[in-house]
């Protein structure tokens, strides 16, 4: 047979180069035979623990805990704060909240006073007489809260027998406070004056008032808006409850005049000076 007898895939068959064995693959190196086998969740495990910490890592944990922490004491003090509230009864929370009400009210014609008195100085014909007045009046009323002057006006009187000897200082203080928060402009215990800078120590079976001892029972006199002093030292938890819990009696009487005449001797500060030019 000729050559142009050949068949095409014969032909084809010629062109291409002899077909090269396949190198046998080596077969994967066996395990040892003495370390077994791990599956597939051994070597997870293997990767995930111990566990690898970097520093950032734990600077960060440390960061967390920190926030959570914190948020969780501001939690646990909101709540303890609100528990009082929360177990008090109805007519105790109206009462709450008309002296949050007043006090309101007692700042707002603090301020319409303060604008008065600015509008009065802006358009008085005599500035300089008008300003006098004013700083005497200011004067006068420095001198009531600083206890140099007298005073008088409505107000309530409040009397604490202690028989038991069992009311410390602190619970004074704690009366002193809740009054000046109410709005009390003078105060006066047992014929001593108290002020800003008045403290009250334990002095044995009594209590002494800037040094000085004073024996139950304790009468507080008190200028100020009657219908704001008393329900702010019987409110639940207040001055009056604490001093029954520690059976003493506690009697608070109102009255249209209350007279707070003794009086503190200006103390000269020892540092503090005027800082105007």
């Amino acid at each position: 047979m000729s050559n142009q007898d050949e068949t095409p895939d014969y032909r084809l068959r010629k062109e291409l180069p002899e077909e090269v064995p396949a190198a046998a693959i080596p077969p994967a190196e066996s395990a040892s035979e003495g370390e077994p086998q791990l599956t597939g969740r051994q070597r997870l495990v293997q990767g995930l623990w111990p566990p690898r910490v970097t520093r950032a890592q734990l600077i960060v944990a440390v960061l967390l805990f920190g926030l959570g922490f914190g948020l969780a004491v501001q939690v646990a003090s909101n709540s303890d704060s609100d528990s009082a509230l929360r177990g008090a009864r109805q007519e105790d929370l109206v009462r709450i909240l008309d002296e949050l009400d007043d006090r309101t009210q007692r700042l707002e014609d603090e301020k319409q006073g303060l604008e008065k008195q600015r509008d009065e100085l802006e358009n008085s014909s005599d500035q300089a007489e008008e300003a006098r007045k004013q700083t005497v009046e200011k004067e006068r009323q420095l001198g009531i809260l600083a206890g140099t002057v007298a005073a008088q006006g409505p107000g309530i009187t409040m009397t604490i027998d202690d028989t038991k000897g069992t009311v410390e200082a602190d619970m004074l203080l704690n009366a002193v406070q809740e009054l000046r928060a109410a709005g009390a402009e003078a105060i006066q215990v047992n014929g001593l004056r108290v002020v800003a800078d008045t403290y009250l120590t334990d002095s044995g079976k009594g209590v002494s008032v800037d040094g000085n001892k004073i024996n139950a029972p304790y009468r507080f006199k008190v200028i100020g808006k009657p219908q704001d002093l008393e329900p702010a030292l019987n409110i639940p938890g207040g001055a009056v409850q604490t001093l029954e819990k520690e059976q003493a009696t506690v009697t608070i009487e109102r009255s249209g005049k209350i007279v707070v005449d003794a009086l503190r001797a200006a103390k000269r500060p020892d540092y503090a000076r005027s800082s105007s030019q």
